[in-house]
């Protein structure tokens, strides 16, 4: 079973690995307006920009016809565009109308140099379009409360409790299982139970995500500063609501520390609460899922380089490109797990921090070992 699920990811990997073959194809697209070739220079940066940034539609790969540039097939889905503006009310149109290289003008609007859609006339623009990590995102809302409430409706009707789980069960209740004695209750205590349904959430909806953004042609939702921000304010905020009156106490007049070192250390402890936790939350995940997709992305990247200037070099390289892509995406996939760990640990080892100081037990607070379905 081992040997046939290995075969499987290979087949899966090197499948991927030839979908992103065509990525560079993409760097030809202004080729429409130059029909030479050899005055179109790949650009790896622009090509690995392109891919890790959000866009207004899912493209998975080109075929260029070079002859007439006009007819290359652009495999792609675009999707719905949703402006509003003071002087042209409510417009609703698919993105493919700024064809496929974004160049093209339509209903009085365009994209600018930053991908951002701008009126011609230069009136102000409020743009609420489903972009492509809006849609991921939305995807992976879905396919989480499918599969949870999917699982929660077998554990309902006894299958797991009192019989063996089937399914997707066999691969969630580890995780579940993990995730509540190795994160919850160690960083949290008797309350661990409370703040568990928040901890699994963010833990399977980073997963997902960075599952999702291996997929070629799929959104880099995670390596995205607007995603890891909102999710670094929202456990903020959860952190900030488990305060208690002992922790504020020593964050703005720590007991035992002279006077002067305290007027250096309170703004220390208030940046580290407001700013520092929720930022080492935010650029952490960024940072490590970004990272992996432009490595990647440079080794294939390297393929066409060296076949630029040599086509021998190009398909000489091509085996050493391959083979370092496939072992940083079997790393990426290990990554995509341990970073919506770090978060999720992280995450509970500042919320643990903010009620420090209730040692006792209250009355009625579920029992540390108790295990619960």
């Amino acid at each position: 079973m081992l040997a046939k699920g290995f075969k499987s990811i290979l087949r899966v990997v090197f499948g991927i690995l030839f979908m992103l073959s065509f990525c560079p194809i993409i760097a030809q697209d202004k080729a429409e307006h130059n029909t030479d070739p050899k005055e179109e220079k790949l650009d790896p940066a622009k090509i690995i920009m392109e891919h890790i940034k959000d866009a207004h539609e899912f493209h998975f790969f080109t075929i260029e016809n070079k002859e007439n540039p006009h007819q290359s097939f652009h495999a792609s889905i675009p999707l719905p565009v949703i402006l509003y503006s003071p002087t042209k009310g409510l417009t609703i149109f698919s993105s493919s109308k700024f064809g496929h290289t974004g160049e093209e003008e339509f209903e009085g609007y365009r994209f600018d140099e930053k991908k951002d859609i701008i009126a011609v006339d230069g009136s102000v623009v409020y743009d609420f379009s489903l972009t492509k990590n809006v849609v991921q995102m939305i995807i992976a809302l879905s396919l989480l409360v499918l599969l949870m409430t999917g699982i929660a409706k077998k554990y309902k009707n006894g299958v797991g409790v009192t019989s063996a789980p089937t399914g997707w069960q066999n691969a969630i209740e580890p995780i579940i299982t993990f995730v509540r004695d190795d994160v919850a209750k160690p960083n949290l205590g008797h309350k661990w139970q409370k703040y568990l349904p928040y901890l699994l959430t963010v833990f399977f909806f980073i997963l997902i995500n960075n599952i999702f953004g291996l997929i070629p042609g799929f959104a880099n939702v995670t390596g995205n500063t607007a995603f890891t921000i909102v999710m670094g304010l929202i456990s903020a905020i959860v952190i900030l609501a488990s305060t208690n009156g002992h922790f504020w106490g020593h964050i703005l007049w720590p007991p035992g520390v002279p006077f002067l070192v305290k007027l250096i250390l309170i703004p220390v402890e208030l940046a580290g609460v407001l700013i520092i936790k929720p930022a080492a939350l935010i650029i952490r995940l960024f940072a490590n899922m970004v990272a992996g997709h432009i490595i990647i992305l440079s080794f294939i990247s390297l393929i066409f380089i060296f076949g630029a200037m040599n086509k021998g070099a190009g398909w000489g390289f091509s085996p050493v490109s391959i083979l370092f892509t496939v072992f940083i995406y079997f790393i990426e996939i290990l990554v995509a797990f341990i970073q919506a760990f770090i978060f999720t640990n992280l995450t509970a080892v500042f919320i643990g921090q903010a009620f420090e100081g209730e040692h006792e037990h209250h009355e009625g607070d579920v029992p540390h070992d108790q295990v619960t379905a």
